[in-house]
């Protein structure tokens, strides 16, 4: 993917990619809601699993301890670096959520988490659509975004200058997305903001039929 926003966001990431590890690594003890949605999401899936966005490998590391056979791949090679350094026993890979190298109807799940942060809300039906693509008749996809209704400029990030967008979703505009993609919602969570987050976290699970 070539276009300015997207360059931005991959060299952005590239410049954070170790400081991002340090800073955030242990987050996931402190996150019982963000925990069992996960757990929900391992026992639903049959087959494997692409975790798309996965910085340096945090939730894909998280899902093979959990048993899912899971792999990940990400726009920036620096965050992929990272990852394969940290995770030497996990398959990471360069690519974009938004054009996949993966066959139809081959995935028994796909994990976007957090991946549509950089998306504006009225790009997620062609993203969603490419997501449930990969999967196969009965398997599941996963998504956590922040939810509301903003775009917020972030030009300082994990110790580094950065040129990025945050973009807020209402949660009914994320299932509509996905329910444009041919997905069936099968799960939804809201919570309250936990620690430095700035407003509502939202999750939702559906299912290919």
């Amino acid at each position: 993917m070539t276009d300015p926003r997207s360059e931005a966001t991959r060299a952005s990431y590239d410049t954070v990619a170790e400081s991002y590890q340090r800073l955030v690594s242990t987050a996931l003890p402190r996150m019982p809601f963000d925990r069992a949605v996960l757990a929900a999401f391992a026992e639903l899936v049959d087959g494997p699993v692409l975790e798309v966005g996965c910085g340096t490998g945090l939730i894909t590391a998280h899902l093979a301890g959990l048993g899912v056979d899971v792999s990940g791949v990400d726009l920036s090679p620096g965050m992929v670096e990272v990852a394969r350094h940290e995770h030497p026993d996990l398959r990471f890979e360069v690519g974009t959520m938004r054009e996949l190298a993966v066959p139809d109807d081959a995935l028994g799940g796909v994990v976007a988490w957090y991946s549509t942060v950089h998306a504006p809300t009225s790009e997620l039906p062609a993203v969603f659509t490419e997501l449930a693509r990969v999967l196969k008749p009965g398997g599941h996809l996963m998504t956590a975004f922040k939810e509301g209704d903003r775009v917020t400029p972030l030009t300082h990030a994990y110790g580094h200058d950065v040129d990025l967008e945050v973009h807020w979703h209402p949660v009914d505009s994320v299932a509509d997305a996905i329910a444009a993609a041919g997905l069936t919602e099968v799960a939804r969570l809201v919570r309250a903001p936990h620690g430095a987050e700035k407003g509502p976290q939202a999750c939702l699970i559906a299912r290919k039929p």
